[in-house]
Formats: C-alpha cells, structure tokens, sequence
C-alpha cells in the first residue's frame, strides 16, 4: 500500500542551502535525494529502505547528520543557564555524560528535543532536532543576567550504526573506547582530526555519533570511517524510519512540535524531572502533570497490507464518526510484521486494545492502539 504519492520536480542546490562537510562524499556514495533539516541538506535516499534496515540490523551503517547543529553553551553562568532551558536536572548530569533534554517553552511546549553533551563544567552542546533553537538561546540570554556565550560551533556529526559498528570504533580508536557506556561521550583524536564521540544515535542499535569539528577536515574523517568499515561490509545510507519507529524513536516538527508538552509524548513523561531549580515552562508543566493531560501521542498498529513509502500528509483519525486525532508517522515493520503508526488521541481512546478508523489516501482503515516502543522497550539492544 503506498503512503505517498509519486511526484516529479527539481530540487535546485543552491548555496542558499547548507551543505555538511560530508557533501561531497554523499555524492560519490550515490545519494539519490536531500532534504532540508536546520536550513541545511540532509541526504534521505540511497537505496531501498527495507535493504538498508536489514544492513543496519546486521551490519554496519554511516550516516551524514551535519544537520545536528550545536548550540554551544560556556561561560561561569552555563551550567545554571544550560539546567533553566530544559526539563531534565542537569544536576544529575556528569562531565562527559550525555542526556536527551527537551527544551520547554513557557507554556511547557516541545521547542526541540535534543541530546545534551557536556564536554565540561562549564560546556555543553545541544546536538538539535530541526528547530531554531539558537535563535532561543540568545534570546534567552540577552535578558537573563547570566554570564554565559551562546554560539553554533563548527560541529558536524556522522553517525556509525548497527552491531558492528563496536568493531569499526575500536579499529579506529583502539580498545578502550569500549568502555565507553551507553549515553556517554570522549572528546578525541583521529589521525589529528579533533572529535567528541558519543554512544548515541537515532536508530535503536548499537551506534556511535563522531563529532567532527574542524569542518575542514570532513572528506578525510569520511574517508577514514569508510576504510575502518570495509572489513565489516559498511555501507552508506540515510536514517532508517522503519528502525526508529520500531524503537519509539520521534522526529519533532513532523511527530510533535512547540504546541505539544512532554508530558503528552509516551515516554518523554520520564524526562519531566522534579527539582529544585526553575526552569522554563515548570509551573507549566507541573500544573499539568497536577491536573493530569488530556491527548497522548501513542503507538498503534493498522491493518492492512504492508505500507511502502512515508505519508505525505497527516491522517485524520475518527472516532464515533467525528475526526479524533491524526497520525504523524507509518511504516510496515519486517520483524514486527504490522503497519506500525504513531498517533495522537484524547486520553479517553489512548489506552492499549482502542480500536479507530484512519482516512488514508486508499480509504478508511481500522487499526488499534498499543504501547511504545514496538520492540526492545529496555533498550538492551543499543546499550549492549
């Protein structure tokens, strides 16, 4: 069943649009098409996707993710500045620890869902979704009275993902970047190139995340990972949906966005941490969490023959006859074997087993809820 329709038109490259430091390898490694992510090209189809997951299930995978721009927090003020812009107690967070932080607005809003490096006392990068969340910062900033500098550094990612990607790592880094844990992160070098390297990534495997910053340097760190993976069958390719849906994975501005709080995404409740310190959006949010939320972004399942492709618009979902709620994401899963979805509801239909009607582009289809993530709710399998 086909989610999108085929269209034809030009996409200009233009610079206008930024490019990562690995463009130019993405051209040679045969990308097919880009996106725009943070006002810059994100590749987003080499092959088929179904093949690629497979690798990335087995093998080993890398990805061009420049467009994870840094905000760079430093300053005697950072750590204070860093803990009032997000939700999670940044007092529970360690030097070279890693944290997936969502920043609240006023109202306790989604303005972008990053993960949190802190590289020192007083340093930190917030590796971004695709929001304009500089832009916050320094307007934060300006009125706050905090001795902190706000910038985007040059800091570009590629991600390394799948179950050989710890042989690829250690080729390149020798033995003890194994001892690295789960969300934890080394800043590094590599042949003279400057890196942090993180165990993180968007794909609910194994992986790591080389944060390159000399951007100059990009063709070289490229080449160099490429030569490290040969051994290991590494292949390039784009962020596998399929993976990250079966994780319960989110893409903000297409699954939640400002208008939605944390508390209404399963599984970011966790991330609203009670504390001492007053952050933006707390009486928000704490007044919710008080009177308890009224919509839910959860899983469900829908019947149906397998989907292929992405949606290209919402689906309505209906409910009693009247339109309920929406989906945001669909993918057909080859170990799941179901169409999995994501899908905001009123509380009231959210629980597990609640059956619902979609209006897809083929016509009405019924599905049912369940809960996130579809597989591995422990995350045994990226923190073995």
């Amino acid at each position: 069943m086909p989610l999108n329709e085929e269209v034809t038109f030009t996409f200009y490259v233009a610079s206008w649009y930024r490019k990562s430091p690995y463009y130019a390898k993405t051209i040679e490694d045969g990308v097919k098409s880009f996106d725009i992510y943070n006002h810059m090209l994100i590749p987003t189809v080499y092959g088929d996707d179904v093949d690629e997951y497979w690798h990335l299930l087995n093998k080993v995978t890398m990805w061009d993710v420049g467009v994870e721009r840094q905000v760079e927090i430093t300053g005697p003020d950072a750590f204070d500045f860093t803990n009032r812009l997000t939700c999670r107690d940044l007092t529970r967070c360690e030097v070279d620890q890693c944290k997936y932080a969502p920043i609240t607005a006023d109202d306790g809003g989604i303005i972008n869902d990053p993960i949190l490096l802190r590289l020192a006392d007083d340093h930190f990068w917030l590796s971004l979704a695709d929001s304009d969340t500089l832009l916050w910062a320094k307007g934060v900033a300006v009125n706050s009275g905090m001795d902190v500098t706000i910038a985007e550094p040059d800091v570009s990612p590629m991600q390394i993902q799948g179950p050989r990607s710890k042989d690829v790592v250690r080729d390149l880094f020798g033995d003890s970047i194994l001892d690295m844990k789960y969300y934890w992160c080394r800043q590094v070098e590599l042949a003279g190139i400057p890196l942090v390297i993180s165990r993180t990534g968007w794909s609910g495997e194994v992986g790591y995340e080389l944060y390159l910053r000399d951007g100059s340097r990009g063709p070289e760190l490229w080449d160099l990972v490429k030569q490290a993976g040969e051994p290991y069958e590494i292949r390039t390719v784009a962020p596998n949906d399929i993976r990250r849906m079966e994780a319960g994975i989110f893409n903000y501005n297409n699954d939640m966005w400002i208008t939605d709080t944390p508390l209404e995404v399963e599984g970011m409740e966790r991330l609203v941490e009670e504390q001492d310190a007053d952050y933006i959006g707390k009486a928000a949010l704490e007044r919710q969490r008080q009177d308890g939320v009224t919509r839910k972004l959860t899983g469900a399942f829908i019947d149906g023959p397998p989907f292929l492709g992405w949606l290209v618009d919402f689906w309505p979902v209906r409910s009693g006859g009247a339109v309920v709620g929406r989906v945001t994401s669909a993918c057909y899963s080859p170990r799941v074997e179901k169409n999995l979805a994501y899908v905001w509801l009123p509380m009231e239909l959210a629980a597990p087993g609640t059956p619902m009607e979609i209006e897809s582009p083929d016509g009405i289809l019924t599905g049912t809820t369940t809960g996130l993530p579809f597989l591995d709710p422990r995350k045994d399998v990226p923190k073995g």
